[in-house]
């Protein structure tokens, strides 16, 4: 009974403008997510998108925050709603408020 629409086909809800599927700032689980992906692929020798002088000898965590503070990085999030509709939102429409608390 919990399914009732089986044939239900999940559509991609599409705003230029804003954000329509949750909060219009990253959660802490996005966060997480791209700042440990980003870190992780940066460790097995992927290029760094932002100025490298700065950051000689620094972790791949570190870079990967600054690279999300810039937001260079070209990823998007996808958000769902329960009934399975979807929004892919790019990380440049998104504020980042806990780099706005770390300053």
């Amino acid at each position: 009974m919990r399914n009732q629409k089986k044939d239900y086909i999940p559509k991609e809800m599409i705003s230029d403008k804003k954000v329509v599927i949750g909060p219009d700032h990253f959660t802490r689980f996005e966060r997480a997510r791209i700042v440990g992906a980003r870190a992780l692929q940066l460790s097995l020798g992927a290029p760094i998108l932002i100025q490298a002088e700065t950051f000689e000898g620094k972790s791949p965590l570190v870079i990967a925050e600054f690279e999300l503070r810039s937001k260079v990085l070209p990823i998007s999030i996808k958000r769902e709603r329960p009934n399975r509709d979807y929004q892919m939102i790019p990380i440049q429409k998104l504020r980042d408020i806990q780099a706005l608390r770390e300053f």
